[in-house]
């Protein structure tokens, strides 16, 4: 996928539905599809799945703030999102 280690976000050995963990995952595939659509313009269903995904995260990425700012912050560095 990209350069993000998933195992950094996981609360534990077997999560995969934690926000944090969700979020990781969307800007791995955000990222790589981002490469795709550079070379492959015209590719309309990837560029929806493009926006699904980013909306996706933007929810799951609210959803943290809500709870802990903390964290919300620590997956903006790690990530290396904007605000």
């Amino acid at each position: 996928m990209s350069d993000i280690n998933l195992a950094d976000y996981k609360l534990n050995e077997k999560d995969t539905g934690s926000s944090s963990y969700q979020v990781a995952l969307l800007t791995g595939r955000i990222n790589s599809l981002t490469e795709h659509l550079k070379t492959n313009k015209k590719d309309v269903s990837s560029r929806r799945g493009l926006l699904k995904m980013v909306s996706k995260r933007r929810k799951h990425l609210d959803y943290v703030r809500a709870n802990s700012e903390e964290d919300y912050k620590k997956l903006l560095t790690g990530l290396k999102l904007r605000r």
